[in-house]
């Protein structure tokens, strides 16, 4: 969730223990087991559920400028899928082919150059290996791997360029709308931190300068404005464990809130105070909605599922209701459907897909 593929259900456990210090307590039925893959009689929102993958963990999928293929990652070790790698789907067919070379771990991809070509962040550069998982003998953590390097190829692999070289995480990459400009997370300066940089990766500038995490960035529609997620840390204690932890290569997630500001890094506003994990924020396509997820209003729970709110914070509206997980939002370029990333229909533990649905306003 640093827009890694973290696994639904692993991700609800996770961020359930460790916003169990922050969040009031209240009781909590347990969640049904999951169910078909359906579309729930009160998501008024959806209609024509199509699930895309089977088996394993998907997520992430972000489509094509063309609205003609999705990209995202997948682990299934069944497969030899060891960690995260990159694949793409195409929506008409629903074949799905693999576009990263098979070694390290990859996160975060999008398409650029008008789906000519792909980036993303890999581990691969700095070892060809997959890298260990986090330790979780201290609590829940997410691994922030220092070896993520952000690259760019085309879709048959060739022409591979390295946009970051700095040490640390660079990775979370989106690209603007007129394709010219990346927005991305990094850690280069001591902090997890957005910066943009030039779709070839020059001309870096670091919009973020707040204490804490800032991630997750999307472009709004017109280009002019960025999404974002923030975890803010009210003490030095809190703030002193943050970097302490990051200092390790590692983060863990408490209580995240949605912002936007100016793509120049200016007129930063809050956009959630719910007081619970929320991420994945991307703009509707009238540029005035954001859809997200979060466990809202449970911060505590395991359940995820998908939000609307104005850009101003009014009107929030729940999406999904699925008992289990829903995440990883994306709206197709012309507004008309969805994808995203869930745990309906699971057939063993762990196993998330993505959906695709119309939407219906």
């Amino acid at each position: 969730m640093t827009r890694r593929a973290l696994a639904g259900s692993a991700l609800a456990a996770g961020l359930a223990v460790s916003l169990t210090a922050t969040a009031p307590a209240q009781q909590r039925p347990t969640p049904p087991p999951p169910g078909p893959a359906v579309i729930h009689p009160d998501e008024k929102h959806f209609r024509s559920l199509r699930q895309l993958t089977v088996g394993g963990e998907n997520a992430e999928g972000y489509w094509s400028p063309d609205g003609k293929s999705i990209i995202y990652q997948r682990k299934n070790e069944a497969e030899g899928v060891a960690c995260d790698q990159a694949f793409v789907v195409d929506v008409a067919s629903g074949a799905s082919r693999r576009v990263s070379n098979g070694k390290g771990r990859v996160t975060c991809g999008y398409f650029t150059e008008g789906g000519r070509r792909v980036l993303y962040a890999s581990t691969h550069l700095a070892d060809t290996a997959c890298p260990p998982p986090a330790d979780y003998s201290k609590g829940y953590v997410w691994p922030m791997y220092a070896g993520y390097d952000i690259v760019s190829h085309a879709l048959d692999g060739s022409g591979e360029k390295r946009l970051t070289e700095t040490p640390g995480y660079d990775a979370e990459a989106t690209l603007s709308p007129d394709g010219k400009t990346i927005v991305f997370t990094s850690v280069r300066d001591g902090d997890l931190e957005i910066y943009t940089m030039a779709a070839d990766g020059s001309q870096v500038k670091r919009l973020t300068h707040e204490p804490g995490y800032d991630g997750g960035p999307f472009f709004s529609p017109d280009g002019k404005r960025i999404v974002y997620r923030r975890d803010v840390h009210g003490d030095d204690a809190s703030l002193a464990g943050y970097r302490e932890l990051l200092a390790k290569s590692l983060y863990r997630p408490r209580v995240l809130e949605l912002w936007v500001m100016d793509r120049d890094g200016g007129n930063k506003r809050q956009v959630t105070r719910l007081g619970a994990a929320s991420f994945a924020p991307y703009f509707h396509p009238d540029g005035r909605r954001i859809i997200f997820a979060s466990n809202h209003p449970d911060p505590r729970g395991r359940a995820f599922d998908l939000y609307l709110i104005g850009d101003d914070g009014s009107g929030l509206e729940r999406v999904t209701s699925e008992p289990t997980f829903d995440g990883f939002p994306m709206f197709s370029p012309d507004g008309k459907q969805l994808v995203f990333a869930s745990n309906r229909g699971a057939k063993t533990a762990g196993e998330t897909n993505l959906f695709l649905v119309d939407w219906v306003e």
